[in-house]
Parts: structure tokens; sequence; C-alpha cells
């Protein structure tokens, strides 16, 4: 059954609709370095995952099915019809399943940070995760997870952006952090790329070890028409990282679709 997820929306009520869609151990203000940007352009809507922020933590294991619901009842509760989807990491594969099983929904799709299936090394430290967190909580994970969202580089350079993200981190619901780890460890969405019909751009940080450009360039290869763009200097976070260049890329390639028709 569908969470009733917490989400902002916020911009022109009249603007093409873009939905963002953030990752595992986050919440929508990860989202804050795009915001201003996107919200003169776009009617922006951003969430909270299920587990995740204020949204509701329902008992797991969770499947990127659940996910994915959660994403097309958000859509059906503000009434709209068909949106723009960015998602990173988690949120993009939520993505990759709507735009695969409600095509109808989904106008362009850009995929930051992601993997269509995770190797099975991957799958086993999601579940071994998802049984450490239930038990002793986020804080025992927190250096190991914050040193696969950002380089060493920016990490020396932006030490508070490093502990705004721990907090953030560290506050997510045991339950719904573990619940996502599962989601993860089963999530294969490879078979499904190729029903995948909306214009897709594929969005990969050069340095992410936890979904390295490779998983980016398979993504890209199995849906018709996809782009792939390679973000230098970023790791997993790469919309925090290289802000400016994550935005410009959205930008460009969403709007371009809104140009072209109107």
């Amino acid at each position: 059954m569908p969470s009733d997820v917490h989400y902002e929306l916020r911009g022109p009520e009249r603007a093409p609709p873009l939905l963002l869609a953030g990752s595992l151990g986050t919440d929508m203000s990860m989202w804050d370095p795009q915001v201003d940007a996107l919200a003169g352009r776009f009617r922006l809507l951003r969430y909270d995952l299920r587990g995740h922020g204020a949204s509701p933590a329902p008992a797991g294991p969770y499947s990127m099915a659940d996910l994915g619901s959660d994403l097309l009842a958000l859509l059906d509760r503000l009434r709209i019809e068909r949106a723009n989807i960015c998602g990173l990491s988690i949120g993009a594969m939520a993505a990759m399943w709507v735009a695969a099983h409600a095509p109808e929904r989904v106008h362009r799709l850009v995929l930051c940070c992601t993997s269509a299936r995770l190797d099975d090394e991957a799958r086993a430290t999601y579940r071994e995760r998802a049984a450490l967190v239930r038990e002793r909580g986020l804080t025992p994970i927190a250096d190991a997870v914050l040193s696969r969202w950002f380089t060493p580089s920016f990490a020396e350079a932006r030490p508070q952006t490093l502990e705004r993200m721990r907090r953030i981190l560290i506050a997510t619901s045991r339950e719904g952090y573990a619940g996502c780890c599962e989601a993860l460890a089963a999530m294969d969405l490879t078979p499904e790329l190729g029903s995948i019909t909306s214009p897709t751009l594929v969005i990969a940080g050069e340095d992410d070890p936890a979904t390295p450009p490779a998983h980016g360039r398979r993504i890209a290869e199995n849906i018709a028409g996809a782009r792939l763009s390679l973000v230098p200097h970023a790791a997993h976070l790469a919309n925090i990282e290289q802000a400016e260049l994550v935005t410009a890329l959205l930008m460009r390639f969403v709007d371009r679709n809104e140009t072209e028709e109107a």
C-alpha cells in the first residue's frame, strides 16, 4: 500500500511539473542547491522517501514497486497527470520503475548516480546493513556512507556540508533506512529498461564508488535514445558536490522539451 509521503510544492502554478526524488539516508533538503533555479522555471515537487525525513516509516522490507507506487500516489494526490522526473540513487530507481510501469505519467526522465542492478557484493552489503541499522541505528555506518557520498577533497573543503548531511543521515528512521536497503538488495530493473520510452538523461559522477559511471552507461545503453553525461570531481551526491553543473544539465535537458512543445 502506498505511503502518504511528505512533500513540498513550489513554483508557478501553471509551469511544467518537475518532481525530484532523493537518495537513501537523506531528505528533500538534499535538493536545496537546485531549488532556487528550478522553482523559477518549473512547478517543483520534492518529497521525502518513505521512512525518510518527515514521511511515515512502515515496517519493511520495501520493494522498488513500493517506492515507485509512493511516487505515483503523490502525483495522483496532487492531480498531476504527467511530470518530468529527476531522481538520484534510489530515487532514480523509483523513477525508472514508474517510467517502465506507467510511461504515460513521465514526460522527461533524468537519472542521477544510479544503477539498474547492483552487483552481488553490494546486494549482500545492503542486506547486512539493514540488519545492523535495525539493531544499532545509523551512527555506526555514518562515516562509511559519507565517504561514498563525497570525494575527500570536497569533504575537506566543505566540513559544514558534511556535518549537515551526517545529521540528516543519523536522524533517518531505522526501519525506513533498513527497508530501503532491502529494496536495493532485491532490485533488478534491467529487464524493464527497454520499456522506458521517455526521453532520458543519465548523469554519473566520475568518482562515484556507490554507482560508478559503468552503471550509468549500462542504463543509457538499454534505454532507447538515452544520453549519458559524466560529472567530473563528483562522488555519489553529485547534485551537491557539483551543484552548478548538475543543475545546468538538468535544466537544459528538461527545458528543451518544454521549448520544443511550446
